[in-house]
């Protein structure tokens, strides 16, 4: 994937943009093998010279989230394409010998359907290179485990992947890049984010986001055990949304999971609809809810400002001024489409073919959203929360 690289001049570059806001986010969905999507979103923004200031990540998005913050600008693009190209090799058969030619073949569906079958075969007999391995012996053979070896798959390559390509003092540097990322409480079920602005950020917290079970065992982080935030919320956007103090803000919103669906017809689309719908994490509720909350802030906020000085000790006011939101919020979202030949193991389907096909897909998904600028424009202070995606204003084109 070397042609993806980006160039350092533009990785360097700032984009104006980014001025008429405090905070830049980057919001990352799990998804497993769908997350070069996500690495294709990120290439195009550094592309543009947009380079987040926060960046939140559940999942597989935890792991890209490491990739990014651990990196200086003009080597994340290129740490992003190492970390793909090591994860998406077999376990078992590392260096197997490449078959470029299958990044450039057009197959008939059904023959796509066998190949893609048989690499989400191999990820789940195989393992993942830097990524995954079987537990042997199998879980069932153990009679005396513990939540860190309960699972079919055992995760340690992983911690040696991150430590290798992420530097974990840059992750944890709070004033260049605020980094987020949400996990589960195995023992009480709450959900939990962890925060370089309020704890040491280390691979197990980023492992811990992505701990899915039965797959992957729980990961433990100070005395308590964690699995995958994506059981609870599989996006951090609500955590961006309502932070404090409210700031003026750009989001790009990047989802591996769509809400919305053809009818399944199978038993094998009923499993692919049904992640889907669990998965996707209502991010468009979540969205409708805080536009209609920010402008009934927004018209609180105005309406403090007409109250006069000498009043606003007054309890009620001081609660209101509390409630209120005077920050403007850009929402960006992108959120990546199916192909017609991928099924219900979409998301630990992980050949080197498809990990391209979906970096491609993020890259010319963003790419297709800078070529309309005015997104990028502060809202009116009349409409303090919008929203922008890029699918949608094609499919209205």
């Amino acid at each position: 994937m070397s042609a993806q690289k980006t160039p350092s001049s533009k990785a360097g570059a700032h984009h104006p943009a980014q001025d008429a806001y405090k905070v830049t986010a980057l919001v990352l969905q799990g998804g497993g093998a769908l997350g070069a999507y996500q690495a294709g979103v990120y290439q195009a923004l550094a592309e543009s010279g947009l380079h987040p200031n926060w960046i939140a990540g559940i999942s597989i998005g935890a792991l890209n989230a490491a990739i990014i913050a651990g990196n200086a600008p003009e080597q994340r693009v290129e740490r992003l394409t190492e970390f793909w190209e090591t994860i998406c090799k077999s376990a078992f058969w590392p260096n197997r010998p490449a078959m470029p030619w299958m990044d450039n073949m057009t197959l008939p569906q059904v023959f796509r359907d066998g190949v893609n079958t048989l690499a989400a075969w191999r990820a789940i007999t195989e393992g993942q290179s830097g990524f995954f391995q079987p537990r042997m012996p199998p879980p069932v053979l153990q009679w005396h485990g513990t939540p860190a070896t309960a699972s079919w798959y055992d995760t340690t390559p992983l911690r040696e992947t991150l430590e290798r390509l992420a530097d974990f003092d840059r992750i944890n540097d709070a004033r260049t890049l605020r980094v987020s990322v949400g996990a589960v409480n195995v023992r009480t079920g709450n959900f939990a984010y962890f925060d370089n602005r309020h704890d040491k950020l280390r691979p197990e917290h980023f492992m811990a986001s992505g701990a899915l079970p039965p797959g992957f065992p729980a990961v433990e982080i100070d005395g308590e055990y964690y699995w995958d935030g994506g059981m609870v919320s599989n996006t951090p956007l609500y955590k961006v949304l309502t932070e404090r103090p409210h700031r003026d803000a750009l989001i790009f919103q990047v989802d591996l999971w769509s809400a919305c669906g053809a009818l399944p017809r199978d038993m094998g689309t009923v499993a692919e609809r049904a992640k889907d719908i669990q998965f996707s994490s209502r991010t468009r509720l979540v969205t409708e809810y805080m536009h209609q909350s920010r402008e009934q802030q927004r018209l609180l906020h105005d309406l403090m400002a007409l109250v006069p000085e000498a009043k606003r000790n007054d309890p009620a006011f001081r609660r209101a001024e509390r409630l209120s939101n005077g920050a403007l919020t850009n929402l960006i979202h992108l959120i990546y489409r199916d192909k017609p030949y991928e099924g219900h193991y979409k998301d630990y389907e992980f050949s080197a073919t498809t990990m391209h096909e979906h970096w491609q897909s993020g890259l010319t998904d963003m790419r297709h959203t800078l070529t309309r600028p005015h997104w990028l424009d502060p809202p009116d202070p009349e409409n303090p929360f919008v929203t922008h995606d890029v699918h949608r204003a094609l499919s209205n084109d």
